[in-house]
């Protein structure tokens, strides 16, 4: 059984406690500059400070790091070893404004089980830690700064790695209050992707500290067979349950720039017929402020295949022309396995053999 060790937070409470918030959180802050690689860099601290730190306290929560370019040098994908031996994934993009977006693993492996990823295959290992879910963004924002012929600031985090984000909600909830907090990058900028899982759907609108980030949610079909072949884990009558959220959602999150996305992974022969567009169209006219995410399928060694690029333009043109607000995601980091899963699978694999 992993026991989660004590945060770095909740470990600075209890060393200085008695001190007042702005030195806590000087701190912390001092945790995203990239100027700061040990708790010794923190100068404005008190000698007698940053000794204790340093016996009680790990400046950064992964033990190694294999770091992987792609060819063309707009995606890296880190392969981090944490305390415990196990192994997360990690992904930088450069996004369309020149700067960088940051893909974060919530959990060590999943237990959703949908039959198109890579990390599913894993099976559920363990929820991360808070400390663990920042230091993926912590991680980058160093390599950006020892790499400075690719320099730019990470402008967005997207919590789209491995895991359920939901299904490990508290830690999700603080590393998105803590990165909101000690970045420049605002709510907006911020995703959470999640398949669905309705009880926490639910409790995000009952939770006054939820911050008010983007929400995604991983459709894939919006015919309730076919995304139930595809997603063992999924509600019967999922179409009808997140028609009825999303209309409370809107209500509490009520802005013209608020909208949710759903994201739409495109798998040859299995989502990406003419009936499957039409119940798409229909389903987001029932939701109103939808965005659909058409995602190219990046190959996991399974039996699906992406659909052709002729079939991704019908499917598209079929959305576009009944007014769905459609985008399509670029692929990226083929040439280094950056789908989810796909690194630590292979590892994986090497251990056992």
């Amino acid at each position: 059984m992993h026991i989660q060790p004590k945060t770095r937070a909740e470990t600075l409470h209890i060393l200085f406690g008695g001190v007042p918030v702005w030195r806590l959180t000087q701190v912390e802050q001092a945790l995203f500059s990239p100027l700061i690689r040990t708790f010794s860099d923190i100068t404005t601290l008190p000698a007698l400070w940053r000794e204790p730190l340093h016996q009680v306290q790990v400046f950064i929560s992964y033990r190694a790091a294999q770091v992987f370019w792609s060819q063309k040098k707009d995606t890296f994908k880190a392969l981090l070893k944490l305390a415990d031996g196990k192994q997360i994934e990690t992904v930088l993009m450069k996004n369309a404004r020149g700067a960088y977006t940051v893909c974060v693993s919530t959990q060590v492996g999943c237990a959703m089980a949908c039959t198109f990823c890579a990390t599913g295959k894993m099976g559920f290992s363990r929820n991360l830690s808070e400390d663990e879910i920042v230091d993926q963004v912590r991680h980058w924002i160093y390599f950006l700064a020892d790499h400075p012929e690719i320099a730019s600031r990470v402008s967005n985090v997207v919590y789209m790695g491995m895991g359920e984000p939901l299904a490990n909600y508290d830690a999700v909830k603080q590393s998105l209050r803590t990165i909101l907090k000690y970045t420049d990058i605002g709510p907006t900028h911020m995703t959470v992707s999640t398949v669905g899982l309705v009880p926490m759907l639910n409790r995000i609108l009952d939770d006054s500290e939820w911050p008010a980030v983007r929400l995604a949610v991983s459709l894939h079909s919006a015919d309730p067979q076919t995304r139930k072949e595809i997603m063992p884990t999924s509600y019967d009558n999922f179409p009808d349950t997140l028609a009825e959220w999303a209309e409370r959602y809107f209500e509490k999150f009520d802005s013209k720039r608020r909208h949710l996305t759903f994201e739409y992974i495109m798998l040859s022969g299995v989502n990406d017929s003419e009936k499957h567009a039409e119940a798409l169209i229909k389903f987001t006219r029932r939701v109103g402020k939808v965005r659909v995410n058409l995602i190219p399928y990046n190959y996991t060694g399974d039996v699906f295949h992406k659909s052709t690029q002729t079939d991704i333009d019908i499917f598209q043109q079929r959305l576009e022309c009944a007014g769905v607000d459609v985008t399509r995601r670029r692929t990226m980091g083929e040439d280094i396995a950056a789908a989810c899963g796909q690194l630590a699978v292979q590892e994986e694999k090497r251990a056992i053999s």
